[in-house]
């Protein structure tokens, strides 16, 4: 462990002379070791005893710094497991004026995406499904509700219903929507999204591995087909500290 630890946390950065708080210290230690690489994305940080006895500090002056980062979403902990690292993120810009997937954004940024599934099925539609989506009576609906990965980031929860109309089979979804959609010539081509900040809430802030209450943006997109028919409905839940969506503005004529 003591190797670990000197790989990470040299000592002489934290036995350093100087004025300041000794948690200070080990805080921007520990925030070094994040930022270079020396500790990446879902590492465990080293038990806080072992921090102390490591640096010769009180375990009061580990809980500090840890908390310090923790609060900041360098790192998170998780019940009965840990603290873990955070790794910052590089904001995603996406703009509002283009309709695209989250597949096509992140590839159009050389990220890779992935998904891991928590729901998907046909389901008989609720009143809000029926009528956002303008469902006629006995149509099934098809969900699917995933956690989208940039470079093995998660970045958002993303819950979509369609009607099995034109997604009758959600189980065979292995890629983007809209390249499915596309295929039954039902890929919409324009929407209304509405976009809202909130807290993120404790499974949902678990899923996002970021703390519980960070800022999150909320996002209601509702697309259409060229006839004007509805064919998409979808929430998502995207990470604040990795997106800002940006609009073009301009001079309107009076």
């Amino acid at each position: 462990m003591s190797d670990t630890l000197t790989a990470i946390l040299p000592l002489d950065g934290l036995q350093s002379a100087g004025s300041g708080p000794l948690y200070l210290k080990l805080r921007q230690s520990l925030e070094e070791a994040i930022l270079s690489g020396k500790l990446g994305h879902g590492d465990a940080l080293p038990a806080e005893r072992d921090l102390a006895d490591y640096a010769n500090v009180s375990r009061v002056t580990v809980r500090k710094a840890v908390d310090d980062l923790v609060r900041d979403g360098l790192l998170t902990r998780k019940h009965g497991s840990g603290t873990f690292v955070v790794k910052p993120l590089s904001r995603v810009e996406q703009p509002l004026t283009k309709l695209t997937s989250f597949t096509e954004d992140m590839a159009r940024r050389g990220l890779i995406s992935r998904s891991e599934w928590l729901e998907r099925g046909l389901f008989h539609p609720s009143p809000e499904e029926m009528m956002m989506l303008g469902l006629a009576p006995g149509t099934m609906v098809a969900r699917i509700g995933r956690l989208r990965f940039g470079n093995d980031m998660p970045l958002a929860i993303e819950r979509a219903s369609i009607s099995a109309e034109f997604l009758p089979d959600p189980t065979s979804l292995s890629g983007s929507l809209y390249a499915e959609l596309e295929k039954k010539q039902a890929r919409p081509v324009r929407a209304i999204q509405r976009i809202s900040a909130t807290n993120l809430k404790k499974i949902d802030a678990g899923l996002l591995e970021v703390p519980i209450d960070a800022a999150g943006l909320s996002i209601e997109r509702v697309s259409y087909l060229a006839s004007g028919r509805v064919v998409e409905l979808t929430r998502s839940l995207y990470r604040g500290d990795a997106y800002d969506f940006v609009a073009e503005l301009s001079l309107g004529e009076n």
